[in-house]
């Protein structure tokens, strides 16, 4: 089992900063890659950024790329987003996920943390 909790989320004006962490616990030896994925009211969730175990690089979707940066620590305990930039349509409640497969799904989800972008 992996237990997540998000953190960092907030309320913040258009062109402004936040940085969401995630903290794992339980068997994190067990996780290959962790991820952000994000929900706004009314729609789908979506995939925000992914990084892996192997290596260092984040993979991004087209609507934050440049703006967002994940990473991580050593020992994959540890996972922030950092946000810049933010604009209105960033506002959504971020779930940090963790897959102990190489392969989705992801199976371990937190409970949310929600983020508010004013114009």
């Amino acid at each position: 089992q992996v237990q997540l909790v998000e953190s960092g989320g907030g309320m913040v004006q258009a062109g402004g900063s936040l940085r969401l962490s995630c903290a794992a616990s339980g068997r994190t030896f067990s996780i290959w890659n962790m991820a952000w994925f994000r929900q706004a009211p009314g729609k789908e969730r979506e995939f925000v950024a992914v990084i892996r175990r192997s290596d260092d690089n984040g993979g991004y979707a087209d609507a934050v790329k440049g703006r967002f940066t994940i990473s991580r620590d050593s020992a994959m305990n540890t996972v922030y987003l950092q946000m810049n930039s933010l604009k209105p349509e960033d506002t959504a409640v971020y779930y940090c996920a963790a897959q102990t497969t190489p392969m989705p799904p992801y199976k371990y989800w937190g409970q949310g943390t929600q983020v508010t972008v004013s114009s």
